[in-house]
């Protein structure tokens, strides 16, 4: 009985992993340079899979006053509808369920015009229902629960993205201030950033 045990419960381990690996979906992060418009397109392979990211403009070419407009961030379905339209963004967090299947179309669009730098991610995350999952009754709640966690671990992944480019950004404006900075004892302006 003992054995039987061990064999099953060694079974169970190897047709999860399987099934992790099968369940596997992807991420991308990309540096874009936006001027006008820029579009990224993201395939989703299925219906009410969750669709999450981050955008961040990380180098201004000038710097940004609370007059400036942002980037706006458009995302259309395989169908051309507007999942999602975020406007006049210095970065943003996102996430949204795929109404259907196939190619996402994401569009940045700057209407300042000067280039500006957009860091870029997004994930693709699926959590497989009963019919995706192996028939054994044992094995459904271990998938539910690593499928779940992957996409917890995936959403720890891309805050720290987010972070990092925001960092990023603030670190390009701190410097760019003190450089436009007149100083009347050029020893004062000195600042050290690590």
């Amino acid at each position: 009985m003992e054995r039987s045990r061990t064999w099953i419960g060694s079974r169970a381990i190897l047709l999860a992993l399987v099934l992790l690996s099968n369940c596997l979906r992807h991420s991308s992060a990309l540096s874009v340079s936006v001027t006008d418009v820029e579009c990224i397109y993201e395939y989703v392979f299925s219906e009410g899979d969750t669709v999450s990211g981050n955008f961040v403009v990380v180098d201004h070419d000038i710097f940004w006053g609370s007059d400036h407009p942002g980037i706006d961030l458009i995302v259309s379905s395989p169908g051309g509808n507007t999942v999602l339209s975020l406007h006049g963004k210095s970065g943003e967090k996102f996430e949204f369920m795929a109404p259907r299947a196939g190619m996402y179309k994401f569009c940045f669009h700057n209407p300042h015009g000067a280039p500006e730098t957009v860091s870029f991610y997004i994930h693709v995350g699926h959590i497989p229902n009963e019919h995706d999952l192996a028939k054994d009754e044992h094995l459904n709640p271990i998938n539910v629960k690593i499928a779940q966690l992957r996409e917890a671990l995936e959403s720890v992944t891309a805050e720290q993205k987010y972070l990092k480019a925001r960092e990023a950004r603030h670190r390009h404006s701190f410097t760019v201030v003190i450089n436009s900075s007149v100083c009347v004892h050029p020893a004062s302006c000195r600042v050290y950033v690590d």
